[in-house]
């Protein structure tokens, strides 16, 4: 974790909301110059700053409504800090806890360099990378509807469809495998709902991919050299991790996808592992899936697994061997080379 350590003349915490949010502004010394309530809009918060915009920094905890401060801060040309949330509660926890001491504690954070950073998304791309959030939402609930039409299946303890209703055409007549009306009307709305998802994710894909060409082409085919990472976790890996400087080392980079479990010691007593949480679901989520697909139709990392099996067992094998994606990814960013299978399995 890192935190923010510079030295500013003028300190100043915000607890942000949607419609209001509590500023505290701090001295040097540790003085309180501000501390009030104010409604959340630009013009409300450049009046607060004005008379201490001399040398100033801002922080705010990465909660939704960051977006618009970190750009306006970005166009006044003042120094912002995005706090990591699930860092700073485990820091600033109280008995008490309300906006007003909240706004206080995250500018007391701030003077002490004790914020712990979260990278601040550029503009440019957060669009872009919200929107592919949103299409594995939309995924998550198309694969709900597939579910539904499978349980429903044996929920009437009728015969197996027998096609795999992912793809369009073998939908056609599934409604009729039904005989109760009521339980066919049910089908009926599912099998519409997948059809309509369908469209939109194809435009939402086509979307994603046009834009992914225009920001860096080269790196988004590069990454799809990897066996395993096709034009979908491509876009994942390259909106998630976006600036790869920000990680200096490969072991950064693995703790932020959360494949490192972090050992809790006290007087040379291992207590366990904590920190499961902290780092990029989406990556986690992308790189697991390549660990399973590196291994369609692909000899070499069959082998590969199974040699990883003997050594760490069935279970842990997968999670490793994305681990070892993990690094590839990071080098085919870094290295700006495409992906050698043969080093791979060889190293």
């Amino acid at each position: 974790m890192n935190f923010y350590t510079h030295r500013h003349k003028h300190y100043c915490g915000i607890d942000l909301h949607a419609r209001a949010m509590y500023g505290c502004l701090l001295d040097q010394p540790g003085t309180k110059l501000v501390h009030q309530n104010l409604p959340t809009t630009p013009e409300a918060f450049l009046r607060l700053i004005t008379p201490y915009r001399e040398d100033l920094v801002v922080a705010v905890e990465c909660v939704f409504p960051w977006y618009w401060l970190a750009d306006l801060c970005q166009q006044e040309g003042i120094a912002f800090v995005l706090g990591h949330a699930l860092s700073m509660k485990a820091i600033q926890g109280g008995k008490a806890k309300h906006d007003k001491i909240d706004a206080h504690k995250i500018a007391v954070l701030l003077r002490g360099g004790m914020i712990p950073q979260a990278s601040v998304y550029p503009a440019a791309m957060r669009a872009t990378r919200d929107l592919l959030r949103r299409r594995c939402h939309l995924v998550q609930k198309r694969a709900e509807l597939l579910a539904h039409l499978q349980n429903t299946t044996s929920q009437s303890n009728l015969p197996e469809i027998g096609k795999k209703l992912a793809y369009k055409a073998n939908r056609a007549g599934v409604e009729a495998h039904f005989p109760d009306p009521s339980v066919r009307k049910t089908v009926e709305v599912d099998l519409a709902l997948l059809d309509h998802y369908d469209q939109i994710l194809r435009d939402m894909e086509l979307s994603l991919t046009r834009s992914a060409k225009v920001h860096d082409g080269q790196t988004y085919a590069r990454l799809q050299s990897v066996p395993g990472i096709g034009p979908i976790l491509a876009l994942v890996l390259f909106y998630e991790i976006q600036d790869i400087t920000r990680l200096p080392r490969v072991q950064d980079f693995g703790s932020y996808c959360r494949l490192v479990k972090c050992a809790k010691e006290s007087k040379g007593k291992r207590l366990g592992t904590s920190g499961k949480k902290i780092g990029n679901s989406h990556l986690r989520w992308a790189l697991a899936a390549a660990a399973i697909l590196f291994l369609r139709q692909n000899q070499l990392g069959k082998a590969y697994c199974t040699k990883l099996e003997h050594q760490h067992g069935k279970a842990k094998a997968l999670t490793v061997l994305g681990h070892k994606l993990a690094r590839a990814v990071y080098y085919r960013r870094t290295r700006e080379q495409p992906f050698d299978l043969q080093r791979f399995v060889s190293a």
